[in-house]
């Protein structure tokens, strides 16, 4: 099953739901997060060569990456004691006669997931009737029924580098990009079965290696799924998904929120993208009825309905087979399981070992009903006070941005109006959200994990739907209480904090304000300067995508944006692999201007103790401990390859473009991390 939460984003995630904090391991049961290769400092190691190994030395010295993951950090470890708790929450819930009828579903869903031995009676039973269905496709409006039938509202935005679905496209439902008064569906890339084009298309040993493990991996769940002829028809499905990939928008171009502003009426389709049956694919979609898209990647759309017409019937026939039984491997035999996780756990994220089956029980529940878990998750573990001292934090850092939005002498009056517009009426969400979402309705069943997970799906797909008739909330969440996480909605000009993430080493009630402004303070100021990093500050206090910038005020910003394209681009993590620094760009310009904001606050609002060298110490050090990450080689290259984040390591040295750290840590020429002053950049 592909869960909604994973551990990897990027620059797109701004667009569809916002841009998330980190590379979170939120429910993900597969593979691991960002992170680095560093290795712990010696005795003497100097802040200035490596504030990173310097900030988490004994923590790099004593901390073995788990054996079932790809990579292991302060919000891994947060993560997993977060799904602890979660977990007997359910256990007790589903032992509590009284227990209400929302949390029996998630119990009875957990369970039904646990259950190996009603999985393993089932066998592969459950899948007979969809593929029946697949199997009865005999033309290309039948092709085109199916197609759209199988789209769900799966396009996860907080895994925005992995905007690939299995499902030829992804569907998600928002406002327009140019209407925030108007919900319409969005239409998005997708149908491939590894993270990105580049696995199809880059020509390095590496990749090659991997397309044909992926090739050996299609062919081996074919033949647990009882197909004969399996490597022969797994090299036309992978020759049907490399040429899907070819008319797939690279990472870049899809962080390029302007190539994604393209509406589309539903006549438009026959023209733009020729081969498909449209009105049937739409009306199979439940789209039928929509006049207006928002189509994000447009080639893309092309190519798959090229594809439709190009591509023999029997092909996709298989394509689509393939990619059922892949998608809902975990809820089958385990077989299946082992099969899905040998290629994307172990080639893909190179992990040596599974997640316990509890935990993949609980990554799937989370994704059928992630508000249903997080109630019970608060209603035991987030305090009133918690939220009430965050609350003034964010107040505090929002006061801050709008101080520096004031002192900046390159941005014109008019410029700095709509800038501090946008913090004014900015939305605060803290722990949870103002009104969860319901699950009546949702039929689960406690011993039929396969028929639960296709109807969590459908039922979701349903809700978002509805979407189409209502207006745009811009209180609406895009994350579950129980993730650890944040996030920036730019078209909704709103933050949200899930209470998970408001919890040590990020927040702690027991630790000094400067280590908790270094920590959780930077995780505020990051998501406020999403705002205004080079994507979020193409939208507008409504959130309309508008150009609200002076011609003289945008070129500054895109100079001095441009300096940290560069100073990232200069990271070698590998000889032979550099970070790319504008694939990182938001999270690089968020980074810089969320500590700097939330350094500025700390010192306004400290008092006498803030004023002192220790304090801003403390500060920094808070900044780099809450980044203390490890990771795989594979795992690290997949980060550097598509994800829109920076490895931790890198992120940590954000601090060499503040003066304040200087003058905390005593950096001097020579020293690594050392920048002139006129080198350093300052955006915001």
């Amino acid at each position: 099953m592909k869960t909604r939460w994973t551990p990897v984003k990027t620059a797109i995630a701004l667009a569809l739901c916002g841009a998330t904090f980190a590379m979170t391991p939120g429910f993900a049961a597969e593979q691991g997060a960002a992170a680095t290769q560093a290795k712990p400092a010696a005795a003497t190691m100097l802040p200035g060569d490596d504030f990173f190994a310097w900030a988490n030395s004994e923590w790099l010295a004593s901390t073995e990456i788990p054996a079932d993951r790809g990579a292991w950090s302060s919000m891994h470890a947060l993560a997993d004691e977060t799904n602890q708790r979660i977990v007997k929450l359910i256990e007790a819930a589903g032992a509590d006669k009284a227990a209400g009828a929302e949390a029996r579903k998630v119990a009875d869903f957990y369970n039904a997931y646990m259950n190996e031995a009603a999985i393993e009676a089932a066998g592969a039973a459950p899948l007979r009737p969809h593929l029946a269905r697949i199997e009865a496709i005999k033309s290309r409006t039948d092709l085109a029924r199916v197609l759209g039938a199988s789209l769900r509202a799966d396009v996860d935005p907080l895994n925005a580098t992995n905007f690939e679905t299995e499902n030829l496209f992804g569907v998600w439902i928002n406002q327009g990009l140019n209407e925030p008064g108007r919900n319409v569906p969005w239409l998005l890339q997708g149908g491939l079965g590894m993270p990105d084009r580049a696995y199809y298309l880059d020509n390095n040993p590496k990749m090659a290696e991997l397309r044909t493990k992926y090739q050996q991996h299609i062919a081996a769940m074919l033949t647990l799924a009882g197909f004969d002829k399996a490597e022969e028809r797994a090299l036309k499905i992978f020759a049907l998904e490399s040429e899907l990939a070819q008319s797939h928008a690279s990472r870049e171009e899809s962080a390029d929120i302007q190539k994604a502003n393209n509406v589309w009426t539903a006549k438009d389709f026959a023209s733009k993208a020729p081969g498909m049956d449209w009105k049937t694919f739409l009306s199979a979609a439940g789209l039928g009825k929509q006049d207006r898209f928002q189509v994000y990647h447009p080639g893309a759309v092309t190519g798959a309905a090229r594809q439709v017409m190009a591509t023999d019937i029997g092909t996709w026939k298989d394509y689509l087979a393939f990619h059922l039984v892949n998608q809902y491997a975990n809820t089958l035999p385990k077989a299946f399981g082992d099969q899905r996780f040998a290629f994307y756990g172990k080639a893909l994220g190179g992990t040596p070992q599974q997640s316990l089956r509890w935990k993949r029980a609980l990554s799937a529940t989370n994704g059928a009903m992630d508000d249903a878990v997080g109630k019970l998750y608060v209603g035991k573990y987030f305090p009133a006070e918690n939220k009430a001292r965050i609350q003034q934090m964010v107040g505090n850092i929002k006061d801050a941005f709008a101080r520096r939005i004031d002192k900046l002498d390159w941005m014109a009056p008019a410029t700095r109006a709509q800038a501090k517009e946008k913090v004014r009426t900015m939305y605060v969400g803290i722990g949870y959200p103002d009104k969860f979402k319901s699950y009546e309705g949702l039929q689960v069943s406690p011993t039929d994990a396969f028929g639960n997970v296709i109807r969590a799906q459908q039922f979701h797909y349903r809700q978002q739907l509805a979407k189409l008739s209502q207006k745009p909330d811009r209180s609406e969440w895009c994350m579950p209480p129980q993730l650890v996480n944040a996030v920036n909605l730019p078209m909704q000009n709103a933050l949200n904090f899930p209470a998970a993430i408001l919890q040590p080493p990020f927040f702690d009630p027991q630790a000094s304000d400067a280590a908790n402004y270094g920590a959780i303070g930077s995780v505020i100021g990051h998501e406020i300067s999403h705002s205004f990093d080079d994507m979020g500050a193409q939208f507008d206090a409504q959130g309309r995508l508008r150009d609200w910038w002076t011609k003289e005020d945008l070129a500054h910003f895109k100079a001095a944006s441009q300096k940290l394209v560069e100073q990232y681009s200069s990271y070698k993590p590998f000889e032979d692999l550099a970070l790319n620094g504008q694939l990182t760009l938001s999270e690089n310009l968020s980074d810089l201007a969320g500590l700097a904001a939330a350094y500025d606050a700390y010192k306004l609002k400290g008092g006498e103790k803030a004023a002192t060298q220790e304090a801003d110490r403390e500060f920094f050090t808070g900044y780099g401990r809450a980044w203390r990450t490890k990771m795989r080689e594979a795992s690290l290259r997949r980060t550097v390859l598509t994800d829109g984040h920076a490895p931790a390591q890198y992120r940590t040295y954000t601090v060499r473009n503040l003066d304040a750290w200087y003058d905390a840590f005593g950096v001097k020429p020579g020293q690594k991390l050392y920048l002139a002053p006129q080198e350093r950049v300052r955006v915001w």
